[in-house]
């Protein structure tokens, strides 16, 4: 049977056998995701014959039978597709008399044109004509997994996200799905608590049962539990709290039969128990969860665009998600977590001195920098230094996906922290100790007038914060070291500049102190006063106490003959598993992220 053609006046052109069939298309009864079906009222061109044509899932088909009908055979076929991880849907029709359609026909235009509750009575009508329906048969359809999908779905499983997987198809079809995309092991080595019942207290207690089971088990067995959305609907009226313990307990969950409303009331759940979520999806099933969850991913393709559109981000395959989160997601926190930090660091410097400068002098009131090196300072001197963050990469991308567990760091807040603000806090409290006790020992006396003080300490900010920047800088690549130390000779050159123009009150100041020896031995004295110490805590941290990521940069540089430390006496491969392991174990360890409100993410 084909469809060959279809007019404006709603003429359908079947050929079947060799044989052409006209029919009138007269109402379409839309699918929705309560209804899970949909119909179509169809009269014969040649005999005047009005038929209802239904198609939908097995659950909302069956029931709407006629009396008698052989359902079996019917039955078993959807399970066994099921079984096999294909989608079924199932066909049925229905012969309508034509005074009977002309009367419903008045009903569905009413309620179409109604202004209250419109929806509820469309449903109303069209379910009261989908009855006795003459099942047809079963189709199954296999939805094939993109390439890549169960490699990626191990990957984020490895670097600790939380999978869940949330469906519309039935329940063996998508455990079977599951098993093939590397979302639940196999019942050797794992155990899927099932959440259902026939009435609402056998589902609250497989409930507890599956909480109690989870406790219990959850170092021994890879464990993850599945419901339907009717469990579901009974759940989150009668027993929210616990269903919420078992899903912050749970690493993979698969929820099938999910309307999209319920879809997105799921990942509201877990946002409000303080987990960060991702939602990914093709259609327009998909679209609430998406624009639920913090972060939403659209996949384009054959299903639409309206997933991807409202999306806050687009991909063209499922596969690509490891890229966007373990390798530029990863890289993006890492040069936010530097940029916020160090913007703290280069303001709070220049602040501290000024401090120290109004102590000094009987907290007169003076500025040690004048108005243009204070407007200069943030716009032209310190800005483009922190661009060079865009480029940096602290691991290669090769490293970042064979070992994905190094999103840990980024999960637990490692890189921006209490600890590691009260880092760069302590940096820039000893550096504009640093800067200002050379500065005022070496230039504050009778010969030096309060303008070259006051650029001598800004030089020592300067050079200060050039190999900071550097030190900090993991990869360097040609932009890097042009903004970096381009910036740096940009500042002498403004300066001079400056100096050059007789109305100001910096004029000769940077020429002559360019002239001095005395100043580039103080600048020296603070680079090597202000970087000595750093240097020496980090190396002795990389020595005695590397992080992975110490340990991961070691392989790179000398191509995997990297050494672990003495007193763990095992090879680096042990040791960097034992530091991974760690991760896993320490993922809400005393790191908590500023930039969230919560160290956890699924």
């Amino acid at each position: 049977m084909l469809l060959t053609s279809k007019d404006s006046s709603g003429i359908a052109e079947i050929c079947f056998n060799g044989s052409k069939f006209y029919y009138e298309v007269l109402d379409v009864l839309e699918f929705t995701s309560d209804r899970k079906r949909m119909s179509i009222v169809v009269k014969e061109v040649k005999s005047g014959k009005f038929l209802l044509l239904t198609k939908g899932a097995d659950e909302a088909i069956f029931p709407r039978s006629c009396p008698g009908e052989q359902t079996k055979t019917y039955l078993e076929a959807v399970e066994m597709y099921s079984h096999l991880g294909l989608r079924t849907l199932c066909l049925g029709c229905r012969d309508l008399e034509e005074d009977e359609y002309k009367e419903w026909s008045k009903k569905f235009q009413d309620a179409s044109c109604s202004l209250d509750n419109r929806e509820h009575k469309i449903a109303e009508v069209c379910n009261s004509l989908e009855q006795g329906i003459h099942i047809l048969g079963i189709t199954a359809i296999e939805d094939r997994l993109q390439d890549g999908v169960p490699e990626t779905i191990k990957l984020l499983r490895k670097a600790g996200i939380n999978v869940w997987m949330l469906t519309g198809d039935k329940q063996t079809t998508a455990i079977q799905i599951g098993l093939l995309c590397n979302l639940i092991t196999p019942e050797s080595k794992g155990q899927l608590l099932s959440i259902n019942g026939k009435t609402e207290d056998d589902i609250l207690q497989s409930l507890e049962r599956a909480l109690t089971i989870m406790k219990t088990a959850l170092e021994r067995k890879d464990l993850a539990f599945v419901l339907d959305g009717w469990a579901l609907e009974i759940i989150l009226k009668r027993s929210l709290e616990s269903f919420t313990k078992l899903a912050m307990m749970s690493r993979t969950a698969i929820c099938c039969r999910m309307t999209p409303l319920q879809k997105a009331q799921l990942v509201g759940i877990l946002k409000s128990s303080g987990s960060l979520t991702l939602a990914i999806g093709d259609g327009g099933n998909d679209v609430r969860m998406i624009q639920e969850a913090n972060v939403g991913v659209g996949i384009s393709g054959r299903e639409g665009l309206q997933a991807a559109r409202a999306a806050d981000y687009s991909i063209g395959k499922f596969k690509f998600l490891r890229r966007l989160i373990l390798v530029h997601g990863r890289y993006s926190y890492n040069r936010t977590a530097f940029i916020s930090q160090y913007s703290f660091y280069k303001s709070l410097l220049i602040c501290f001195i000024q401090i120290l400068f109004s102590f000094s002098s009987g907290l007169s009131g003076t500025s040690i920098f004048n108005s243009i090196s204070l407007m200069a300072y943030n716009v032209f001197y310190t800005s483009l230094p922190v661009m060079t963050i865009i480029f940096d990469k602290d691991i290669s991308e090769a490293t970042v996906l064979r070992y994905p567990q190094i999103l840990l760091y980024s999960q637990a807040g490692r890189l921006l922290n209490r600890s590691t603000f009260a880092e760069w806090f302590g940096r820039s409290l000893y550096h504009a100790f640093v800067v200002f006790l050379i500065t005022i020992n070496a230039y504050a006396d009778e010969k030096s007038d309060m303008e070259e003080l006051s650029m001598v300490a800004l030089s020592g900010c300067i050079w200060l914060q050039a190999f900071v920047v550097t030190l900090d800088t993991n990869s360097f690549t040609c932009p890097q070291i042009t903004l970096i130390w381009g910036n740096f000779v940009a500042f002498y050159m403004i300066n001079l500049i400056l100096s050059a123009v007789p109305t100001l009150q910096m004029h000769t100041v940077m020429w002559h102190l360019c002239n001095q020896p005395s100043y580039w031995i103080t600048m020296a004295l603070i680079v090597a006063a202000g970087m000595g110490p750093v240097l020496a805590l980090r190396y002795l941290r990389n020595v005695y106490r590397p992080s992975a990521i110490d340990v991961l940069q070691q392989i790179e540089q000398t191509d995997g003959h990297a050494q672990a430390p003495g007193n763990l006496e095992s090879s680096t491969g042990t040791y960097l598993d034992y530091l991974l392991t760690d991760l896993r174990r320490n993922k809400s360890s005393i790191h908590q992220p500023l930039l969230s409100d919560s160290a956890s993410s699924r």
